[in-house]
């Protein structure tokens, strides 16, 4: 049988919250103790003592380690050290591999699957002592006695995946609807405020939209108590967009693991409604999931599957191809990664008349971003600052906070080829549309940035913009 874990109580002792968040962190990844064991080179005893609190780890470099393979951002190291292990904050910082974690956001409160409250921690982007900028958690009333700047609050995600779908997240929660109370069908209905959601985000943001979108969800499922035939169907296509488009506004919150959550549902119900496309189509997302995260491992993987369940010479299968010429270009493989580009190119004329309704942005502006953030992974700065310009120059209206995104990781290939000046202008563009929209997206690419940017902090239009991205973090109090 199988031993069931220590109760903890992290509000008993600083120890007790290490433990319990360590244990946290862990189960988010999906590891086991045996797998934590043998990725970190350390016992399986020892490990588990760590996350029962009956031994507290003696070396800052074992929790460094640990917190490096759980991606937890510094958050184990800090609190290992606020528990009594530590020395001073800059050493910490020194022996922590990830100064931004890719799941931070939320992840520790996420796992509790609890209702948020004062106590419950928050994380933002934070200037440590040395200069450096990680994301840390913070107190919620102490946050709000702070005044911590908007910008920085606005980066973060709310609310829990798992409890968000079981609807225990307190204000969401609606008593079962029948399709029959409708004077008509309410899918339209439900279509239209989706669409309506889309062009939100597109101007202002995930944080307005993520709410909602989630309560559509619960509505949907009430709906599909009742309903039969043809409006049941539609209804589950219906709640599988919902998903995906939940998937899209957690990621661009920054809360990667929120959006793989929600990626799996979608993936899952795509195959019930039995619409190839759809699931093809939820399939490309996952690669372009792990692309932003920087799996060296499983781009490439997962956008092969996707061209392998797409229709052959259809739109999403160039929409996979393009995540893949990424996943090439994380890896080194230069060209395999133009060639990816190459193909996509010359099938956009082809699939501009496919009917699905999937990846209809998909348009040389598109592969063009693609294409300069592969040259500036592979190094080739310039040639990607240069490709970024005209993509942003050439993008429709409507998309502001796309632009925002585009215009950090073009300042960052400006940085990278010694144009610090105009890596410092482009920033200060992708910051004001960071504050608009609240995109985690962004201020992680500006955190990026910021780093980039330290060998010019002296020079006037550098220090402009390390100014006012300061303006928009924590600090220390």
């Amino acid at each position: 049988m199988t031993q069931r874990p220590e109760v903890l109580t992290p509000e008993q002792s600083p120890k007790h919250r290490f433990a319990y968040t360590l244990r946290e962190f862990r189960n988010a990844r999906r590891y086991s103790l045996r797998k934590l064991a043998e990725k970190t080179w350390m016992s399986h005893g020892k490990l588990q003592k760590w996350e029962d609190c009956s031994r507290f780890p003696k070396h800052q470099k074992e929790v460094a380690l640990v917190d490096s393979t759980l991606n937890a951002g510094g958050v184990l190291v800090d609190l290992w050290e606020r528990a009594g292990g530590g020395v001073s904050a800059r050493s910490r910082v020194s022996v922590s591999a990830p100064r931004v974690s890719n799941a931070s956001i939320g992840l520790a409160s996420a796992a509790s699957q609890q209702a948020a409250s004062d106590h419950e921690g928050t994380y933002v982007p934070a200037r440590l002592p040395d200069g450096s900028v990680i994301f840390v958690a913070l107190n919620r009333r102490a946050m709000l006695r702070g005044g911590v700047g908007i910008g920085a609050a606005a980066a973060l995600g709310t609310g829990t995946p798992a409890a968000a779908d079981s609807g225990a997240v307190p204000g969401l929660a609606r008593p079962a609807r029948a399709a029959a109370a409708y004077s008509g069908t309410p899918i339209e209905y439900l279509r239209r405020a989706r669409r309506l959601l889309i062009d939100n985000d597109n101007l202002l943001g995930p944080r307005s939209a993520v709410q909602s979108v989630r309560e559509h969800i619960d509505v949907i499922k009430d709906l599909r108590r009742e309903a039969k035939g043809v409006d049941r169907d539609s209804l589950m296509e219906l709640q599988t967009q919902y998903a995906e488009f939940a998937s899209w506004l957690y990621q661009d919150l920054g809360d990667f693991d929120s959006a793989e959550f929600w990626l799996d549902r979608a993936f899952q119900w795509s195959h019930t409604v039995g619409d190839g496309d759809l699931t093809s189509y939820v399939m490309a997302r996952k690669a372009q999931l792990a692309g932003e995260k920087r799996d060296l491992v499983d781009v490439v993987d997962l956008a092969e599957a996707a061209q392998r369940m797409a229709r052959p010479r259809s739109r999403l299968a160039a929409v996979a191809r393009t995540y893949e010429s990424y996943g090439h270009a994380l890896r080194g493989a230069d060209s395999d990664s133009e060639r990816a580009i190459e193909d996509v190119r010359n099938a956009l004329d082809r699939v501009s008349s496919d009917t699905t309704p999937w990846g209809v942005w998909l348009n040389e502006q598109y592969v063009d971003v693609h294409r300069a953030q592969g040259l500036e992974v592979l190094g080739k700065h310039a040639q990607a600052a240069e490709v970024f310009t005209n993509a942003i120059d050439a993008l429709p209206e409507g998309y502001h906070r796309d632009r925002g995104v585009y215009l950090a990781r073009a300042a960052i290939a400006h940085a990278g080829a010694d144009a610090p000046e105009q890596a410092a202008a482009v920033g200060l563009q992708a910051l004001t549309v960071a504050n608009d929209t609240g995109s985690g997206r962004i201020m992680r690419e500006l955190i990026r940035l910021d780093e980039a940017l330290v060998p010019w902090q002296r020079q006037p239009e550098v220090a402009d913009f390390r100014e006012n991205f300061d303006l928009v973090l924590a600090h220390e109090a």
